[in-house]
């Protein structure tokens, strides 16, 4: 069973997506990720955007641990709904409303974001059937949502090549955990202009 690791809703069980419609990022991972965004010092008060959200694990993770607020996009009904249960803990703990989900493919949701929103903190675990040009092609869309000194994580397979990454995201650093790899970028100077 999954759980909240740390913060104002540390040890929370989480509700699980049924079946097989996503793949979880297991507590070790989670535990190693924050464990790094925490010494880059970019989870307090950070506007958190989890794409693929799946459970919503990260981004309620985001939220126990000091995020000012966190958007939560998942297209699967059941995963939606599931993301809806364990944004309402963490939203209850908070005291108001940190945790948003939408219902929305993640194209669609970046082409409706207005003008001028930027996020700090931003999760891809995209489904595996998404292929390397369907990745490049959102975090394309992405770029310009993203504020200066924001962090992007990108979450795959090991047998996955490496994101290309669109010009003015930069990858900074990279980890392997058993079958998951994690991305780590930044938008460049440019890109937040």
């Amino acid at each position: 069973m999954s759980r909240i690791i740390a913060g104002a809703a540390g040890g929370s069980p989480l509700v699980s997506v049924p079946g097989s419609l996503t793949r979880p990022t297991t507590d070790r991972v989670k535990e190693a990720l924050f464990s790094r965004l925490d010494a880059f010092e970019v989870i307090a008060d950070a506007r958190v955007l989890d794409l693929y959200a799946g459970s919503g694990s990260l981004g309620v993770e985001s939220a126990s641990r000091g995020a000012r607020s966190v958007d939560l996009v998942e297209f699967d009904g059941k995963a939606s709904e599931v993301c809806q249960r364990n944004a309402d803990l963490v939203n209850t703990v908070a005291g108001g409303k940190v945790v948003s989900v939408h219902r929305s493919k993640v194209e669609s949701f970046l082409e409706r974001a207005a003008e001028g929103t930027r996020w700090d903190l931003v999760f891809l675990d995209p489904p595996y059937p998404l292929d390397e040009a369907g990745l490049a092609a959102v975090l394309a869309k992405l770029l310009p949502h993203l504020a200066e000194g924001a962090v992007v994580v990108v979450e795959r397979s090991t047998r996955t090549p490496e994101p290309s990454w669109p010009d003015g995201l930069e990858r900074f650093a990279e980890k392997k955990y058993g079958e998951t790899r994690l991305w780590f970028a930044e938008p460049g100077v440019e890109a937040t202009e």
